[in-house]
């Protein structure tokens, strides 16, 4: 659950989320389930909860930049490119919310003057994609912000704790040969 503060952002009241309040409670009693579960749907089910409540902590200080968290995914991926060109399929590759959509995406950033995008030269096929000036303004801005909030995310781990964590989600990822 989450305490919701009010910003006013162009003359209209929006309600985002800004803060949660951590709770210890077990998650059958968060979504109240009355049932027994068994531990592999419990964990799925917490693992789920959990991820969504870091995208709305962390969309909550996005939401007044008019950004998305796909958004700012494609934004985060085209600084790393260090002013190399990226295009359409090496972004859908990095992209954590994997999507069909990121042409939109990237149309939306283009109107914002986030992006630009250039047609190649040699390949008329191509597709180039470059962050703006404008564009790396604004994730410098939110680096500090973005930063905080996920060290408040995490506070109540310790270094081991984290990465352990990190080894346990990574081993969620990883397929095992059958």
């Amino acid at each position: 659950m989450f305490v919701k503060n009010c910003l006013k952002i162009e003359n209209k009241f929006k309600f985002v989320p800004t803060t949660f309040v951590y709770t210890n409670m077990k998650i059958e009693d968060i979504i109240k389930i009355s049932s027994s579960i068994s531990l592999p749907t419990k964990t799925v089910i917490n693992l789920a909860y959990t991820a969504r409540i870091v995208e709305e902590t962390l969309l909550g200080d996005l939401k007044p930049y008019d950004l998305s968290m796909q958004q700012f995914n494609v934004l985060r991926i085209l600084r790393g490119q260090n002013g190399t060109a990226a295009n359409l399929s090496t972004i859908q590759e990095r992209m954590i919310h994997k999507m069909s959509n990121t042409t939109r995406l990237i149309d939306k950033l283009i109107v914002k003057g986030y992006v630009n995008r250039f047609v190649c030269k040699k390949n008329r096929r191509k597709i180039e994609l470059f962050i703006t000036d404008q564009g790396l303004k604004l994730l410098k801005s939110l680096d500090h912000t973005i930063d905080d909030k996920e060290k408040e995310l995490l506070k109540n781990l310790n270094i081991k704790e984290k990465e352990e964590l990190m080894r346990i989600l990574s081993k969620i990822k990883t397929k095992k040969s059958q």
